[in-house]
């Protein structure tokens, strides 16, 4: 069965009710896309969820496939916490190791505590809990998981080339795969950000915006490194891995959300397969002042 559906989602906490605190509807359109999204999801009706995510293990030059056989975290806001736990897909994580090695793309699997069993639990970060956290809470789904972590040491290439592979097992194996880019958006759109004002982050999000309306998300591969850091996004990596199926697997994709409501931008994007009439990307969103 091949891929089955491939989203980009954001994973600012905020986006979920319990931790946006004061202003529950400064995320409001990026959570309602959200809840659109895991709809869709559900409807897919996936046994493995991958979901590739810039802030768990980081490999030096190498991509993170956990094999661990659950993973389980929290992610805090002021007194409120939530948690999640999942359990991995181990088989497939293992084989995508494999077929990550015979395609030439350095690739390490990553376990914690025991080889097997409960004990076998690597930690979630909040770039997989959150996504999960509307995928599996907020749905009927059971499914199981594998996370992947892209390397920012590796040219975006080599990520992409990790896309084409996964893909590849995706057709070959007998489950319904669906893959998460675990991504928000350019970092430096306010001065009263962390990361300071680029005006190289209104730039990049809308890059990726068009290169999702128009079908030409392999376009993300040629950015320069240097404009990468002046915006400062933390999606390239996991938007290269999907572009690497998208070149696999016919899809199309649809713009749901946009917004920058505070200093880094917030994109859902869904992928599903072809029909014959194509659906009109709707972007709603608002953006902050430098």
């Amino acid at each position: 069965m091949p891929l089955v559906y491939a989203c980009i989602a954001p994973h600012g906490g905020e986006i979920v009710p319990v931790l946006a605190g004061k202003k529950p509807r400064l995320f409001k359109y990026t959570r309602d896309a959200m809840k659109s999204l895991a709809s869709r999801m559900e409807r897919s009706k996936p046994d493995t969820i991958v979901i590739a995510s810039p802030h768990n293990i980081r490999l030096h030059r190498h991509v993170g496939v956990v094999t661990a056989e659950n993973s389980s975290g929290t992610v805090s806001a002021g007194k409120k916490t939530i948690r999640l736990g999942a359990k991995c897909d181990v088989d497939f994580a293992r084989t995508l190791i494999e077929a990550a090695e015979r395609s030439g793309v350095p690739v390490v699997g990553a376990n914690y505590g025991t080889n097997e069993g409960p004990l076998s639990d690597l930690a979630m970060d909040w770039g997989t809990l959150i996504p999960l956290w509307f995928f599996l809470r907020g749905t009927g789904l059971n499914s199981k998981v594998v996370i992947v972590t892209p390397s920012r040491g590796l040219p975006l290439r080599a990520n992409f080339e990790f896309g084409r592979v996964m893909a590849r097992a995706a057709e070959a194996g007998g489950k319904r795969i669906a893959f998460v880019a675990s991504a928000d958006q350019a970092h430096a759109h306010s001065r009263s950000g962390p990361y300071g004002f680029s005006p190289s982050a209104a730039k990049y999000d809308e890059l990726v915006i068009r290169a999702i309306n128009s079908g030409t998300l392999n376009s993300i591969v040629e950015l320069e490194a240097g404009f990468i850091d002046e915006a400062k996004p933390d999606s390239p990596w996991q938007i290269s891995m999907l572009a690497g199926a998208l070149s696999e697997v016919s899809m199309e994709g649809e713009v749901l959300s946009y917004e920058v409501p505070t200093y880094y931008g917030l994109l859902c994007a869904s992928y599903s397969r072809k029909s014959k009439t194509p659906s009109r990307p709707v972007i709603l969103g608002q953006s902050t002042s430098p």
